[in-house]
């Protein structure tokens, strides 16, 4: 499997066949006010080929969020400048309240590029600049976690001085013991709550045997966005499309007034048999049909 950072370390990605969508379409993503997002890592295998066509067809599947990944000041998203992107998803229904980006840079000490992240942001129009991921040397310990979110923290001012909310996405590894404590705990107690945002990768937390309901009662108004992705039943080191999988989305979903989230984004790191558009649509169909209120 594609790690993501080899696609956060990397200006190309790998190109796949496109592959043709099917031609039903859902009529809505939104319900109740709400809308279902896509995090555009899903496509990764063949959104570099034919980016504009992809995305068209994620807009036809019925979304009307993207979540980005992958930008480089050199070539923009997927080819396109940031206000160019904005104007292509505008011309598809689509915005983008979130956008991953890449912080080991930055918190190795290379602080200049938080600008040219804002930049972009600001001029796409997200309101969250979401950290994705750390690669292993920036967590082997306590320490290395309270540095982290020491860097986090200015990175939060800045982003606030822009009218830009931080945030951080997280995996299993946060959740690993670090002495009496875990990473995700240090990173939530060391950062500011009005610098630092968090978005819930619940996959990640229930494969971690995270108590979903506690999390989000610790952590009141943080969890403000949420990745939605269902855990296949047989592997569960595999995704599958939501509601196929083991992950009780309903009770999760119940949560969602009290954890105050405001954005959902599918996502899905895998396939198995099935179209990629296919699975998104069915994603999106149940989160629209069973899930939002």
């Amino acid at each position: 499997m594609i790690k993501r950072r080899d696609f956060l370390q990397q200006a190309a990605m790998v190109s796949a066949a496109l592959v043709v969508a099917p031609s039903c379409v859902l009529s809505s993503s939104e319900k109740g006010g709400k809308k279902v997002g896509l995090q555009l890592y899903t496509l990764r295998e063949i959104i570099d080929k034919d980016p504009q066509g992809v995305i068209s067809k994620v807009a036809a599947a019925g979304y009307k969020e993207v979540e980005t990944y992958g930008y480089l000041k050199e070539s923009g998203f997927w080819g396109m400048k940031p206000k160019e992107f904005k104007q292509f998803l505008s011309s598809k229904g689509l915005t983008s309240p979130s956008g991953h980006y890449g912080f080991d840079e930055y918190i190795e000490g290379k602080e200049d590029i938080l600008n040219v992240y804002l930049e972009a942001v600001t001029e796409l129009g997200q309101d969250y600049l979401t950290v994705p991921y750390l690669n292993e040397p920036l967590r082997k310990n306590a320490d290395d976690y309270k540095k982290v979110a020491e860097k986090l923290n200015k990175a939060g001012e800045a982003a606030k001085k822009a009218n830009v909310t931080l945030a951080y996405h997280n995996h299993d590894f946060e959740f690993m013991p670090q002495g009496d404590t875990t990473g995700y705990e240090i990173l939530a107690k060391e950062t500011d709550p009005d610098l630092l945002k968090f978005e819930v990768d619940l996959y990640w937390a229930v494969r971690a045997k995270q108590d979903v309901a506690s999390l989000f009662s610790a952590h009141k108004h943080r969890c403000v966005m949420w990745h939605v992705k269902d855990m296949d039943k047989a592997k569960p080191e595999l995704n599958t499309e939501i509601g196929n999988g083991s992950i009780d989305y309903k009770s999760i979903f119940a949560l969602s007034k009290e954890a105050g989230v405001k954005h959902y984004f599918v996502e899905q790191e895998n396939f198995t048999n099935i179209d990629p558009f296919a699975s998104i649509r069915k994603s999106a169909d149940y989160v629209t049909k069973n899930l939002l209120s």
